[in-house]
């Protein structure tokens, strides 16, 4: 089972950390010196079709994984082994992700034009970044830490 949830979680990952890193380096250039914040919506359009499921299998597989590390919910919030603060670490990461996300899909995304697009810009590369952050805290996590 383990393991199973560790290629599910990796499958999320890709989605999730690609398709940003694909916006961010490729997409986001275009329409910020086009200035044409149509080019954002017709990649988010698509992106959000398997981009959202991949970030709930995500959250979904995490939880399980950090129960592996970390069987007591309960030391993820005051941990005492390196794991143990990855976890937590993740769950912040987690919760910057979906603040950035809610903020850019209910204020930003609905009335979004040039004016608005270099805002919308600095959302994609920090949710970007953050999902890099995700990446390497999980293999901090499998592996004892960062060094």
């Amino acid at each position: 089972m383990y393991r199973l949830l560790v290629v599910l979680h990796l499958i999320g990952a890709t989605i999730w950390v690609g398709g940003h890193l694909v916006l961010s380096l490729a997409v986001l250039p275009r329409a910020l010196r086009a200035r044409e914040p149509s080019i954002i919506r017709e990649f988010e359009m698509g992106f959000e079709r398997i981009g959202i499921p991949a970030l709930l299998a995500q959250v979904v597989t995490g939880v399980l994984l950090a129960r592996y590390w970390a069987p007591a919910i309960r030391t993820w919030f005051s941990p005492s082994s390196p794991q143990e603060w990855f976890i937590l670490g993740k769950l912040g990461l987690l919760t910057c992700t979906v603040a950035l996300a809610a903020h850019a899909r209910l204020r930003l995304i609905p009335d979004l034009d040039a004016a608005k697009l270099r805002l919308l810009a600095y959302h994609i590369v920090a949710v970007t970044l953050l999902g890099l952050l995700f990446l390497v805290f999980g293999v901090a996590i499998r592996t004892g830490g960062l060094l």
